[in-house]
């Protein structure tokens, strides 16, 4: 990991590790136009050209680019309705078990973090919340398979009043997603699968084809062209956000154990070669702790390549003198996840201003908040913790304000009304107003 000492050389690569988050068009994004349309083009305008494919084209345009972009064959779009089922039969029992329990715990979290309908007859206004209609879930797939992203999203969206939930996922195996996948669809309670991924998966949530219905909301993470599409069709549908690398900040003092530091820097370093594992601490003799258990711990882990990659090129210690500096570091970068490992953990916490999820403790380990500490784990991430939460209720919910205004308080407001609106020049504006006093 790279090592700094002092707030402002920390500072400074935090602000660069920011900066040289993917930009520009890769090279495979370009050869991949190139073999599906016979031209090189930007990444934006490749996101484009797909999406207006799907519009055009329905149902077999998706069929056509899922073949030709990943390699597979699909003879309808819709995944059969008992296939859920028989996912969720067929699941071991273990893992089954495993999936039930920590959707109730997800489950469990959302309901109590519902917003309640209010009204004020006095006032004469209050507010009541109305679930969209529709949500589509992106998961993502190919060689991976997140039972776990389901249950994070669809969850919710049910809890929050949703009545259609429908889920995209790429093909995994014998032309299903997997077995998982679909077996967390089942207890989550999803209506309807899609066997598509990418941007094809976006844009036929988006618009619709003749087997997709096109829905109110898209929400879950994906790569960069599944963020970019999101991006693109944002306006005519809602998103949940845009989510990039997966960060995760440890704000650690002498009182932290190293090894659980290091276990839990690989963990989050695993996850992409993009990850960023960062430490944050005014321990000198922690930071070589947790380096020693890195070089110890890191060669045995199943996926050290991948994590290898982003300790070595994302991985940051960052040794400052003070809590202040740290809390500092920590709003400006406004990490994905902050776990707060010290004895000044109280004291902390109120300061914090800037994270997706904050855990506190040892055993409140990022991890958990991955599989079911409760929150979803689709979480803000490259700074935008400063203006944007992690999924929720909220995320599905649109608060509408109710105004029924007695007469007698809605007459005692007609001056202060007519007076603004004269002021604007919008004399009908203060005239409908003011006529209402003929009729007291």
């Amino acid at each position: 990991m790279m090592r700094y000492t002092g707030y402002e050389l920390s500072h400074k690569a935090l602000e660069i590790i920011r900066k040289t988050r993917q930009s520009g068009t890769p090279d495979w994004v370009t050869e991949s136009a190139y073999d599906l349309f016979g031209e090189r083009m930007g990444i934006d305008e490749f996101v484009l050209r797909i999406i207006n494919e799907v519009r055009a084209g329905g149902d077999r345009s998706v069929i056509n680019l899922t073949e030709k972009i990943e390699g597979e064959r699909i003879e309808s779009v819709v995944v059969p309705e008992d296939e859920m089922k028989n996912a969720y039969k067929e699941t071991p029992s273990k893992l089954r078990d495993s999936l039930e329990r920590m959707a109730e715990r997800i489950e469990s979290f959302h309901s109590r973090s519902m917003p309640i309908t209010w009204n004020d007859d006095v006032a004469g206004y209050g507010q009541k919340f109305i679930p969209v209609e529709s949500v589509g879930v992106y998961v993502p797939g190919g060689t991976a398979k997140y039972p776990s992203t389901v249950l994070m999203t669809a969850v919710p969206a049910r809890v929050a009043g949703v009545s259609d939930v429908s889920l995209a996922c790429p093909v995994y195996e014998d032309g299903l997603p997997a077995k998982s996948v679909l077996a967390a669809g089942y207890i989550a309670g999803v209506s309807t699968v899609y066997r598509i991924g990418g941007v094809q998966a976006i844009a036929s949530l988006a618009y619709g084809t003749e087997s997709v219905r096109n829905v109110d909301l898209i929400c879950g993470p994906g790569n960069l062209l599944v963020t970019l599409a999101k991006k693109a069709v944002f306006g005519d549908v809602g998103i949940d956000g845009l989510y990039g690398p997966t960060e995760t900040v440890l704000l650690a003092d002498d009182s932290a154990n190293p090894v659980l530091c290091a276990a839990d820097l690989i963990a989050q370093a695993e996850h992409d070669q993009r990850a960023i594992p960062i430490l944050i601490t005014s321990s000198e003799s922690l930071a070589d702790e947790v380096e020693e258990q890195i070089n110890i711990r890191l060669p045995k882990a199943e996926r050290k390549d991948i994590a290898k990659g982003s300790i070595d090129s994302n991985g940051i210690i960052s040794i400052v003198e003070t809590d202040a500096e740290a809390i500092a570091l920590v709003n400006e970068f406004a990490p994905e996840h902050l776990c707060i490992l010290s004895e000044n953990a109280g004291r902390i916490l109120p300061s914090v201003k800037n994270a997706g999820m904050i855990f506190i403790g040892e055993y409140s380990h990022e991890v958990l908040g991955d599989y079911g500490a409760g929150p979803s784990h689709v979480m803000p991430t490259g700074g935008t913790a400063k203006f944007n939460a992690g999924l929720g209720v909220h995320t599905f919910l649109k608060p509408v304000p109710v105004v029924s205004i007695p007469r007698e308080t809605a007459l005692s407001i007609i001056d202060d009304v007519s007076e603004i609106a004269r002021e604007e020049g919008l004399t009908a504006h203060a005239e409908a107003a003011e006529v209402r006093r003929e009729f007291e």
